[in-house]
């Protein structure tokens, strides 16, 4: 039985990807330190499993994910553990840069200091994102050698990463891997995000803040379709390569929340009357359009997203409306507060 450290587990991408690996029979470890945005809700279906441990760790805490790899001895790490919103790294990078760029070279160092021990058979799949790329203007997409060119905190804290990721594994020989998945939505996710908010604003009767005029421009996958490219990136990847995680689908911010109301009424949900699209002080810096070239993952690796956005977004209004539970453990505040504009 294959074993797999999922870092950032109790997260949004972490706890359905432990879903996918459970399913198939793998054992997992989740390593997650149980941050604002880790629901526990997400994890608990899995705390009966035996296939499944959790351990409560940053992963900058080196000496005890040693001893967890020592004792476990397990096939890989899929880094999913970052700090994510945006706007949250506009108003204070800190976090940013301790997670997303010190956190993973603790976990790559882990790696080169084990490596006799390992006998340098542990893969590590780190989790990036779209928005390395930066602005991608008219009808260009960024395939795998586009060049980085960030431009939030956020993003800028990814690409680091990235870079420190394939320098190790060029200088160490570390079976290194990166996945750069475009915008992801479904169950689980933290309502601060732009999905979820809006589709929790319109259960709780509550005006859909949008950045400037909604016409930013984002490629959207259902998050089980990613984790199967996640899975199938680990597995069949080559060493030392990217591999974007596209579906093509690139929806402006306003269509989205249009769809979401389309959504909304054939469920047969009263909109009350302050459930009404606002615009709002556009977020510094914000991106217009993201946009990827992702025939490497389909051509190479034989992976194709199977959900259509329409289908998608239909499933994650479903999964929240049957869901409120998931809400209650949340505080309002880290839905509803505006963030980002702290400059």
């Amino acid at each position: 039985m294959k074993k797999i450290i999922v870092t950032g587990g109790s997260g949004f991408i972490g706890s359905n990807l432990i879903l996918l690996l459970l399913k198939k029979n793998y054992s997992v470890i989740n390593i997650d330190k149980s941050a604002y945005s880790a629901n526990p809700y997400n994890v608990k279906k899995f705390k009966k499993n035996k296939n499944y441990l959790f351990f409560k760790l940053d992963i900058n805490q080196r000496d005890k994910i040693i001893k967890i790899i020592k004792k476990y001895r397990p096939d890989g790490i899929i880094n999913l553990a970052a700090e994510t919103h945006v706007d949250r790294s506009i108003d204070n990078a800190e976090k940013f840069v301790k997670t997303n760029i010190n956190g993973v070279y603790n976990l790559l160092e882990i790696f080169r200091r084990l490596k006799t021990i390992t006998k340098n058979k542990m893969k590590f799949l780190q989790i990036s994102t779209d928005e390395v790329y930066g602005d991608i203007a008219g009808n260009k997409l960024a395939s795998e050698k586009y060049n980085y060119n960030p431009s939030s905190p956020y993003s800028a804290s990814k690409a680091s990463a990235d870079q420190l990721v394939q320098a190790y594994g060029r200088t160490y020989g570390i079976k290194t891997l990166i996945a750069n998945p475009c915008n992801n939505y479904g169950p689980n996710q933290f309502p601060e995000k732009f999905i979820p908010k809006m589709i929790f604003n319109i259960l709780n009767n509550r005006s859909l803040p949008i950045y400037g005029k909604g016409k930013n421009t984002r490629e959207w996958i259902y998050v089980k379709d990613n984790c199967e490219a996640i899975l199938k990136i680990f597995l069949k990847g080559k060493y030392g390569q990217n591999y974007n995680i596209g579906t093509g689908a690139k929806l402006k911010n306003i269509d989205i929340v249009k769809n979401i109301f389309k959504i909304a009424k054939k469920n047969k949900i009263k909109i009350g009357k302050k459930s009404k699209i606002i615009f709002v002080k556009d977020r510094p810096g914000h991106d217009l359009r993201y946009a990827l070239n992702s025939s490497k993952i389909r051509r190479k690796i034989r992976w194709k997203h199977k959900v259509s956005t329409n289908k998608g977004l239909e499933e994650t209004f479903k999964w929240y409306k049957n869901n409120i539970g998931y809400f209650k453990r949340i505080s309002k505040k880290n839905i509803t507060k505006r963030l980002g504009l702290k400059l």
